[in-house]
Parts: C-alpha cells; sequence; structure tokens
C-alpha cells in the first residue's frame, strides 16, 4: 500500500529532459506525421470557436471513433489529462485505487496526487505480462474505488482480451469499483483491434485515448475519455479547474486529422510492420534477452538476462548516443522498454548502438 502523495512524476521529468538521443528507442508513438501529409487548407484552422463542453463537430467525430453518442465522450489535451480528469472524478482523498504493477508511472504519480491509497496487483513477466483476473480479485477491498489498468499494455504490450476484461468489470462491481483502462495503444493494433472495454459494460468501465501513440499525431493533444454521461458530465466541469478551453486551431485541425484517419493509420501500421520484423531479427540473435515474441503494437519491454540495466542504458547514452526507458521507471529494474514507432533509419542505428552496449556491458 502506498499512501505517499506524489508531488510530479519522476519519469516524465526523465522524458523531457533525459531521452532525447540521436537514436531515440524511449519515445513511446509513431513517428511524428509530416505536416504536409495532413490535408489541411487555411480556411480549416481558426483561433476561437464555441468551445465550451466540447466542440461540437470534434465531439461528433469522436463520439464515431469510440462507437458511443457524444454525451458519453469527453475531449481532453492528451491522455495525460484524459487520465487525470478520469482519476479525479472516481478518487476521493483516502479512496484506494488498485494499479496494475508494473504500469505506466504518471498512472500512480496522478492517483497519488490526488490522495489515493495505491495498491498493485501483478502482471508477471513470466506470464508474458498477462493479467489473471482472481489476482485482480483478491487485491480487492472494500475501500477500492478505482481499478487502473493498460490495453495494450505500458510497458509490455500484452493485450488483455475480451473475457478476461469482462471478468475484471464484474469483480470491481462487487465493491462498487469502476475500472479505468488507457487503451491509447490499442489502436496500433489497426484492424486487429478487439472492442473498447467501454462496450462491455458502460456503466463499470471508463476509457481513455488519444491519437498520439498510433497515429503520430501528437501536436495536436487530441484526447478523450469515454463514460457514462453522468460521469462524463462530472469531468466536463472537473476540466474547468485545469484545461477551461482547448486550443480551438488544434480541435480544427484534429477534425481533418480523424476525417482522414485511414491513411494515416495505413501509413503507420506500415512503418509499425517494417520495424517489428527488423526489432525481432534482433531479439533473436541477442540471447542475454529474454522476451516475448513480437505480435503487434510498437513497444517491447526485454529482461536483461545479466548485467545493469542502469548501466547499459548509461553506456548507450554516454558512448552511442542513444536512449531506451529503464525499467526502474516501471518498477522493474532489470527491464527496459524499447519503441519502435520511429523511423526506419532511427531503429537501425539505435539496434546497432544496442547490439553494441550489451557487448560492452558483457
Amino acid at each position: 500500500m502506498t499512501t505517499r502523495r506524489a508531488d510530479g512524476s519522476e519519469y516524465m521529468e526523465w522524458a523531457k529532459t533525459r531521452s532525447q538521443a540521436r537514436f531515440n528507442l524511449a519515445s513511446s508513438g509513431v513517428a511524428e506525421l509530416p505536416t504536409s501529409e495532413l490535408p489541411i487548407r487555411l480556411e480549416d484552422v481558426e483561433l476561437t470557436g464555441p468551445s465550451f463542453y466540447g466542440y461540437p463537430p470534434l465531439q461528433e467525430r469522436l463520439a464515431k471513433k469510440a462507437g458511443v453518442g457524444p454525451e458519453c465522450v469527453v475531449a481532453a489535451t492528451g491522455t495525460s489529462m484524459a487520465n487525470y480528469l478520469a482519476l479525479a472524478a472516481f478518487l476521493e482523498p483516502g479512496d484506494e485505487a488498485l494499479v496494475e504493477e508494473p504500469t505506466y508511472g504518471p498512472l500512480v504519480d496522478a492517483a497519488s496526487y490526488l490522495g489515493a491509497e495505491i495498491r498493485r496487483f501483478p502482471r508477471r513477466a513470466e506470464d508474458a505480462f498477462a493479467i489473471d483476473p482472481d489476482r485482480v480479485e483478491s487485491a480487492l477491498t472494500a475501500r477500492t474505488r478505482l481499478v487502473v489498468l493498460s490495453n495494450l499494455h505500458n510497458p509490455s504490450n500484452a493485450l488483455v482480451g475480451e473475457e478476461a476484461m469482462r471478468r475484471i468489470g464484474d469483480r470491481a462491481g462487487r465493491v462498487g469499483a469502476r475500472v479505468l483502462v488507457d487503451e491509447v495503444y490499442l489502436d496500433a493494433l489497426f484492424e486487429r483491434a478487439p472492442r473498447s472495454a467501454f462496450a462491455l459494460d458502460p456503466e463499470r468501465f471508463v476509457i481513455t485515448s488519444s491519437l498520439t501513440k498510433a497515429y503520430g499525431l501528437g501536436g495536436l493533444r487530441c484526447g478523450w475519455i469515454v463514460a457514462d454521461p453522468s460521469s462524463a458530465r462530472r469531468m466536463w466541469r472537473l476540466n474547468d479547474l485545469f484545461g477551461v478551453v482547448p486550443a480551438h486551431a488544434a480541435e480544427k485541425l484534429s477534425i481533418v486529422a480523424l476525417d482522414h484517419l485511414a491513411p494515416i493509420a495505413a501509413r503507420a501500421k506500415a512503418l509499425l510492420d517494417g520495424n517489428r520484423a527488423t526489432l525481432q531479427r534482433f531479439f533473436d540473435g541477442r540471447a542475454e534477452l529474454e522476451v516475448p515474441r513480437l505480435q503487434a503494437g510498437m513497444i517491447a519491454f526485454p529482461r536483461l538476462r545479466r548485467g545493469r540495466v542502469d548501466a547499459l542504458c548509461a553506456v548507450l547514452r554516454e558512448k552511442h548516443d542513444t536512449t531506451v526507458v529503464p525499467g526502474r521507471f516501471f518498477g522493474m529494474s532489470d527491464h527496459f522498454r524499447v519503441s519502435y514507432g520511429c523511423r526506419p533509419e532511427t531503429l537501425a542505428g539505435g539496434l546497432e548502438a544496442l547490439g553494441a552496449a550489451l557487448n560492452e556491458i558483457a
């Protein structure tokens, strides 16, 4: 049980100040879409519009993408603010949040900042980080108000299947808890993506996502929450304390992106498919790394069988101008996260550097 209140995110500070490098394998999304590939006209961009509790044209498109009514959608500044608003809507100081372990650090940090007591349930490396609903159930208490997990899992990329997700929702419901699922990586499955957890039980599940990871559109900061209408209204009101109204130009550009999402997704899928094959060949040749075979998505979480990950990361940065994410940010110091949504030449250079660094610390 963790009760210390967070005063920021150690991971985000590292990501903003230490992850940049010539060969950046730490960035967690698809390479940025060039502006020239977005069919923008000057008349598509306006500085000010009726963006009070949702800009109606954007709400309609987000609702269509999510397969829900506009009253269930809360637009947010990226998945980060979407997660914060969702956590704030369901957690009061002293409430209990049950969070997967390992997980994306800012989820824990934000819940802690809100005054929640943090309990964890394990996603074990020996199980390829699959969720065991029985372990979730055994960690639930009468004080649990929110179960928090990611799908696809950040950092391992593991998929939670529909049956396991349904069981988690059912068991959370027995103690009166909601389930918050960060689905920002789910679109990286493209045509193989399962339906959102929200479709399983709209009164139990709350979903967050954005256009950032799978589409290379991070600069738009187009995130959203999908929740039941009453919870959605609460989140809109909470956002009055933080975002008030969004940048309207970003809303207008997000509409353009959503209207042309098919070719944007095709570009991302082609990039990831090629890079995944390259990374799998690398892993196949490195006996000192333990990692499940890559099936989809854009991140991997190998375990270093021998040696220290922090030493490996230091050699990578200092000698090879290359970065990966140390596993300590996810609570697993013998792992590191590799992202392969970058341009192929960046991946090739980064893997050459990683191979050299592994040899050096052997």
